[in-house]
């Protein structure tokens, strides 16, 4: 079985590297690639996502306040190149 997950963030450049990384697990299917956490809540209402690669650091809404106004959120890897936020992350 395979985990349907998304990337949210937006940096095209971090966007790829986590794509890439993607392609190379077997057990992972790309359904969509997110520059906004608003874009990303319109795919969690129309697919069903197993996972998200979130980056924290993003315009208008951080990752983690994206992450708090979910009910129910698939699971989460946080991705970040900010080392301030680690804690928070955790």
């Amino acid at each position: 079985m395979k985990l349907n997950c998304i990337i949210v963030d937006d940096e095209e450049l971090a966007q790829r590297v986590v794509e890439k990384y993607v392609a190379d697990v077997n057990k992972l299917n790309l359904i969509a690639k997110c520059n906004h956490a608003m874009d990303a809540m319109d795919v969690l209402r129309e697919s069903a996502i197993d996972l998200i690669f979130l980056d924290i650091n993003m315009p208008k809404i951080s990752g983690l306040s994206f992450l708090r106004t979910l009910k129910n959120p698939p699971m989460v890897i946080i991705t970040t190149a900010y080392r301030d936020y680690a804690l928070e992350g955790f």
